[in-house]
């Protein structure tokens, strides 16, 4: 069975979608319509922007889903059995599904990040990732620490996971974890402490916006980062996706139970490999790659 995954924030690179927008009459059009949805032309950032300007969670994360996306659609033989998406790339795997229109999926993508990096700005805060030390030990010592915020975030693969919450909060647990054998803590260069409770009011506000948008049922089983369990429901897809931005992204359990339920080839569909390395350390049998037009 054929698995396709999205990538989420992190994947984006300079130059990114440039060659669908040049080679494809489609997919042009569809950048253009994101440029009018957004309000200003994405398209230059992706194309020619800087690193820095790639980066801002209000560019980045509208940027991968329409990389993502379009993608999707310009590929001939896109006949998912299923997918997931880590973090944003739940909503690039919806609407490459149906469950979203294009453009109901760009404005979501966008009000989240505009609610993200709005919860960032009133709360300092960050993540780190967690090296070499598992998970039950990373989750103790998290929930060991009470009078600061800090969560386990992202199980990305085995002996790689991202904690999340405040500075504070991160720098306790990275020193416990560093003495409990974890070969590396590495603070990422990310705006704040996603998937944590200190989302809360971006949660709220996505959540609002979600309950307003129209969705149907997708064409196949999307397995979902707070649970990693597959569902066609909308109401379900729904209410896992207002509980992403404050739950944890359950990458490894997700990719296992994908395996599990038939997967054996999988296809990273948007910019960058990243995906396709952590699904090769959770299942090294499978089969892995990209997108090729």
């Amino acid at each position: 069975m054929k698995a396709y995954v999205f990538p989420g924030q992190g994947s984006q690179f300079k130059g990114m979608g440039k060659d669908l927008y040049d080679n494809s009459a489609s997919a042009k059009a569809l950048f253009e319509q994101a440029n009018e949805i957004l309000g200003f032309r994405i398209t230059d950032i992706m194309f020619e922007g800087t690193d820095e300007e790639l980066k801002q969670t209000k560019v980045t994360q509208p940027a991968i889903f329409l990389h993502s996306v379009i993608l999707a659609k310009e590929t001939a033989d896109f006949k998912p059995e299923m997918v997931a998406g880590h973090s944003l790339g739940e909503f690039s795997a919806l609407v490459s599904v149906g469950a979203l229109s294009f453009e109901d999926g760009l404005r979501l993508v966008s009000a989240r990040a505009l609610a993200m990096q709005k919860a960032c700005e009133n709360n300092p805060s960050t993540m780190a990732a967690v090296l070499n030390l598992s998970d039950e030990v990373i989750e103790e010592i998290c929930a060991a620490i009470t009078d600061e915020v800090v969560v386990a975030a992202n199980y990305n693969c085995p002996g790689q996971v991202v904690i999340s919450g405040s500075n504070e909060g991160v720098a306790k647990a990275g020193e416990k974890l560093k003495e409990a054998g974890a070969k590396r803590v590495l603070l990422l260069p990310v705006g704040g402490a996603f998937h944590s409770p200190l989302m809360e009011s971006a949660r709220e506000e996505l959540a609002a916006a979600i309950e307003a948008t129209h969705f149907e049922q997708p064409a196949c089983p999307i397995y979902q980062n707070v649970n990693a369990q597959p569902s066609t429901n909308v109401e379900t897809i729904k209410a896992n996706l207002i509980s992403q931005l404050t739950g944890a992204v359950r990458w490894t359990q997700s990719v296992r139970n994908m395996v599990e339920d038939g997967a054996t080839v999988f296809v990273e569909c948007g910019p960058g490999k990243v995906l396709q390395g952590l699904v090769k350390k959770i299942a090294p049998t499978v089969e892995t790659s990209g997108v090729s037009l």
